[in-house]
């Protein structure tokens, strides 16, 4: 069996089964990227439930994992040359794991970068900008008298989410008929977006017709119902 116990990790959070993946997270749409994945490869991982609201991503043991105290990261215990990893930011994860596995990312060079290129898009877009709108939309943001920062990220969704409508145009999924790491990515966002967060007004989501439909073929995957719901949230 490995040996974790040089992450310091590991004795806030002890493994049950060391030998197999380590998962910290909470099923937020960033988080459930990671169980959603190791759920449709079949890889098996043991997960570990990180309450963020009780600030538990900024203790010593999880920073020592990830520094920059956000959800999820791993443990791989088989890692390159059989090493343990650890590794941080959901869209690394996203492109270890297919790697590690050779699922859900397309062997050929171009299509492969291809790929990569959408799940950057919604790193780099999709995530911080309908997060930003759910904060200003839901959270504390709401009570905000001055509604131009929460306008501002809703119409920088509302285009975002287009970007989405247009690439699936004679597509069932960002990749054409090939269900990627991709879809993985953006999930968990779209459906917070017309869900949790309730902003489905906000970037007129009912004028959409493709998004709407690979969103329900997405959470019709048996994979994606698992993964959406852990780590489970305690009682």
């Amino acid at each position: 069996m490995a040996d974790l116990s040089a992450f310091p990790i590991t004795a806030k959070w002890p493994p049950k089964d060391a030998s197999v993946l380590q998962l910290y997270s909470t099923p937020t749409p960033n988080g459930v990227k990671v169980s959603i994945m190791l759920e449709e490869i079949g890889l098996p991982y043991e997960p570990h439930f990180i309450n963020i609201g009780a600030d538990e991503t900024w203790g010593p043991e999880y920073l020592a994992l990830n520094p920059n105290g956000k959800i999820p990261a791993i443990i791989d215990p088989d890692g390159p040359g059989g090493k343990p990893l650890g590794l941080f930011e959901s869209g690394a994860i996203l492109l270890y794991l297919a790697e590690k596995t050779g699922k859900l990312l397309p062997s050929d060079p171009a299509k492969r970068y291809e790929t990569i290129q959408w799940v950057m898009f919604q790193m780099g877009g999709l995530g911080p900008m309908f997060g930003q709108l759910g904060f200003f939309h839901k959270f504390a943001g709401k009570d905000f008298e001055d509604k131009r920062p929460r306008d501002r990220y809703a119409k920088e969704s509302h285009r975002l989410i287009r970007v989405i409508e247009s690439r699936l145009e004679g597509r069932d999924w960002i990749m054409g008929d090939e269900y990627t790491i991709a879809d993985i990515s953006m999930i968990g966002w779209v459906r917070n977006l017309i869900g949790f967060y309730g902003a489905g007004e906000l970037v007129a989501y009912d004028e959409l017709k493709r998004v709407p439909q690979w969103l329900e073929r997405a959470l019709a995957r048996p994979a994606v119902q698992r993964g959406l719901d852990i780590p489970k949230r305690p009682a």
